[in-house]
């Protein structure tokens, strides 16, 4: 690639060329000595287990940032080839061998008491199968005997699972997993395996730099791929993957909030989740990859996890990142597919999405039903919050009955199909080009969403739509701050469910820091709860809820948001 070319990419992806260098190796390194005590502390010594409560599987995955820190050579590692880490190790792998079934499978339990069936757990194999290459050559002979049978086990019934055109975050975790094992058990056939699948996972990352399980992002899983892709290239260095590393970079440097989180806007899976995300080693290859992965350590302001510090340990490379980080100031950017943007202005940073999707019957991928997100420095993440299922009222626009439409306590396997005359998922949709906002189409009723920053504590949000559709705004919860009205009315937000009607103009309501003027007649409710697809009857909990403003949009439904100096 010429420098010229190099040049015109950073420009297109609105990156600049004064970069920093990143470096990460002794930041790690401290932080993975350091944590080692803590996770010797969860390990009972008579079971080999870690963990507390009810014991999964996963809780063995503290194996491999053990092993890591016994195979990493350094002045500052007093842990290097430590007998009490090694003995550690060797019972916990121990205990996932007394936990499989005929094939090398585990019970998928939960902590909450769910079972979900038989499964080779792909980031316990993985972490397994890693340790086992840094402490097999220290292991007494009739232990490593016995680790090599049940893990042969393993990953012969994971080599066939994994022999599928079908692309999800699974099976690339298993397939870098694989190439491990292949070079562990010298079994060329399962690295080249493991390598055509991950070419067939980079061949399907969109061009926009992210994966798809339907149509759009899943943002979190995302990091899966970049972690089972990274890996492999640390340990191959099978530069094929590079360029989708460096897309992934830049998708996830500029969908990611001023405080860390990720955007939810455009995910098809996961609502919002609060907190700094954290950057996994497969960031750790690009120039653009490397500069998210600064900005986010910037922002986290404790230790680095003792799993990502162990792969950065072991397989990252330092180097120059892209770019300073041009999101600290006003910018404007949009997916080359023109189906998202981001409009930074002062503390306001927008979201609009125009991804849309048939409501989709696995319980796993969600209605893309919410496209706008508002975020200001001083509240957060003050509306939006992302997609669910079974719920209605989490759509910027309804048309019909949206009371037949609903999650049944206890159900297991609901219809997600909404009834006849309903519409709560708009058919298509499009980014507007006089302003900054999106049109919806919902069969023959158009609605319409324009976002206008004021000042740097002022925002006009403005529905329109016709005179069958109805308006929702959803706003996020903080549960230890009350709802107040303007007239003084106050509501604690608990399970006991908030109705509220405004039927004069000038009403307003403050919460989280934040006053919305609301237009006249509208609705207040909490809470409106979503269906939570990682547990077996859909059950959610307050907090994982919205409040609901709810209003007729003809001609038009405005709200001010007026963000407080200080949160009250």
């Amino acid at each position: 690639m010429s420098n010229a070319y190099k040049l015109l990419l950073f420009l297109a992806a609105g990156l600049t060329l004064c970069a920093e260098t990143v470096q990460f190796r002794q930041r790690c390194l401290e932080d993975l000595v350091a944590d080692v005590p803590a996770i010797l502390k969860t390990l009972n010594p008579q079971t080999g287990r870690f963990g507390t409560g009810i014991w999964i599987v996963t809780d063995q995955n503290l194996m491999f940032p053990l092993a890591a820190a016994w195979s990493y050579q350094d002045a500052k590692n007093p842990y290097y080839h430590s007998e009490q880490l090694l003995t550690a190790i060797m019972s916990a792998g121990d205990a996932l061998i007394g936990d499989q079934d005929a094939i090398g499978k585990w019970e998928f339990r939960k902590k909450d008491g769910s079972t979900w069936g038989q499964i080779y757990m792909p980031w316990t194999y993985s972490r397994w199968i890693r340790a086992f290459q840094f402490i097999r050559d220290a292991m007494p002979a009739d232990r490593r005997a016995r680790w090599e049978k049940a893990l042969l086990l393993g990953y012969t019934g994971i080599a066939k699972e994994i022999n599928t055109d079908r692309i999800q975050n699974i099976p690339a975790h298993h397939a870098m997993g694989l190439y491990f094992a292949g070079q562990v058990f010298d079994k060329p056939e399962w690295k080249q395996e493991a390598a055509n699948y991950l070419h067939k996972v980079v061949a399907a990352q969109h061009p926009d730099g992210y994966w798809s399980e339907n149509k759009g992002p899943v943002v979190s899983y995302g990091f899966v791929y970049v972690d089972a892709v990274g890996t492999y290239y640390g340990v191959s260095h099978d530069r094929a993957v590079l360029p989708a590393l460096g897309k992934s970079g830049t998708f996830h440097y500029y969908f990611t909030y001023p405080d860390g989180s990720n955007v939810e806007t455009v995910d098809e899976r996961n609502p919002y989740h609060a907190g700094v995300a954290m950057p996994n080693v497969g960031f750790a290859f690009t120039p653009e990859g490397r500069s998210y992965l600064a900005r986010q350590w910037r922002l986290h302001k404790g230790r680095i996890p003792a799993d990502t510090a162990a792969s950065l340990l072991m397989w990252g490379e330092e180097g120059e990142a892209a770019a300073t980080d041009v999101t600290k100031s006003d910018f404007d950017y949009q997916l080359p597919s023109g189906e998202a943007a981001i409009h930074r202005r002062g503390p306001w940073f927008l979201v609009l999405s125009a991804m849309t999707a048939p409501v989709p019957n696995s319980r796993w991928i969600q209605d893309r039903q919410n496209f706008v997100s508002i975020f200001h420095e001083r509240a957060g993440l003050i509306l939006g919050g992302g997609n669910t299922k079974l719920q209605p009222a989490w759509s910027n626009f309804t048309v019909g009955d949206t009371t037949k439409f609903f999650h049944r306590p206890g159900d297991e396997n609901p219809k997600f199909q909404p009834p006849a005359g309903l519409f709560h998922v708009p058919a298509s949709a499009r980014l507007m080009k006089d302003g900054f906002g999106v049109e919806l189409d919902y069969g023959t009723h158009h609605g319409r969403i324009l976002l206008n920053v004021k000042d740097a504590d002022h925002l006009e949000m403005k529905l329109t739509g016709d005179a069958e559709m109805t308006g929702h705004v959803t706003l996020l919860p903080h549960l230890k701050e009350p709802l107040v009205r303007s007239s003084g009315e106050r509501s604690e937000l608990s399970e006991e469910p908030v109705q509220w009607t405004v039927s004069t103009p000038g009403a307003s309501i403050a919460h989280g820091g934040v006053k919305i003027l609301l237009p006249a007649p509208a609705t207040v409710r909490w809470p409106l709860l979503p269906h939570d697809p990682y547990k077996k009857d859909g059950s959610a909990t307050p907090d994982e809820g919205r409040i609901v403003i709810d209003a007729p949009v003809t001609p038009s439904a405005a709200f001010t948001l007026e963000v407080h100096t200080e949160r009250k």
